[in-house]
């Protein structure tokens, strides 16, 4: 699904953005229309789309933009933004980027990776062909954040909620979480939101905001508690998840458990 920051009559497959997450689209276009590029101060709106054309490219989601659209786009790639005397905004080249052809001092054309690039208001017939042909061969997306890599809140959250099955039944760990968890529940969605945040976040969830020795003090958690956590945590995440994401979930647990076994050392 191509998405569109403006409404396309012409490109009868483009949906407003918004329509399902960036990095899922086909592609993201930024049409021309003429709103402020340089100056986004009092414009919570266009920060908020600068801040969606940022998402795309990090996500290696191939992002088309003409006219201003192509100087937000040149914006979110670190480019100066100019303006010209009567004439629309435009982006000088970004770091890195290929021009391909100039108007004047205006680079009008240029590329960079998955982003297209055309200054002047009316896009070329021709670049919006090329740019469509070059979509299948751009498919393959980069993870916007560790918590993409591991497959969302949904892989997350079945880890969490498996592990702590687990725990439940372990001989170690048991007798300490029957002692101080009476609303399973809620504290399966505790730590769930705890691994969210720590892993990048996620728009649609409440960010957790805690300290993570203060939640694990007078629980009488010892070395070999933190020795068992950890093995049963890789486990379970081994179980679940393909490789990478478990090394992923593995990695960031040994760090927090040193962490607590520096704390309970001093």
């Amino acid at each position: 699904m191509l998405l569109t920051s403006s409404p396309l009559p012409g490109w009868p497959a483009a949906h407003p953005l918004g329509t399902v997450p960036t990095g899922k689209a086909t592609g993201l276009l930024l049409p021309h229309d003429g709103g402020p590029v340089a100056d986004l101060r009092d414009q919570p709106d266009r920060w908020a789309l600068l801040t969606d054309v940022t998402a795309a490219l990090r996500r290696s989601v191939p992002v088309l933009g003409w006219g201003t659209g192509a100087a937000l786009l040149g914006r979110a790639l670190g480019a100066t933004v100019r303006g010209s005397e009567g004439g629309p905004e435009w982006a000088a080249l970004p770091r890195g980027a290929q021009v391909h052809c100039w108007a004047g001092e205006v680079p009008l054309h240029w590329t960079h990776g998955r982003a297209v690039a055309w200054a002047a208001p009316e896009l070329p017939e021709w670049v919006r062909i090329e740019f469509l042909a070059a979509l299948p061969g751009w498919a393959d997306r980069t993870p916007g954040s560790p918590l993409e890599e591991v497959g969302g809140v949904p892989a997350l959250a079945a880890v969490v909620t498996e592990f702590y099955a687990r725990a439940r039944r372990d001989p170690l760990l048991g007798p300490v979480f029957a002692a101080h968890v009476q609303d399973w529940p809620a504290h399966l969605g505790r730590v769930t939101a705890f691994w969210v945040t720590l892993l990048g976040g996620d728009a649609d969830r409440v960010p957790w905001r805690g300290n993570l020795n203060a939640a694990h003090a007078g629980l009488g958690v010892r070395g070999e508690h933190l020795r068992a956590w950890l093995t049963l945590w890789e486990t379970t995440a081994r179980d679940l998840l393909p490789a990478p994401a478990a090394d992923l979930l593995t990695a960031r647990a040994r760090a927090m458990g040193a962490r607590l076994g520096g704390r309970q050392r001093a």
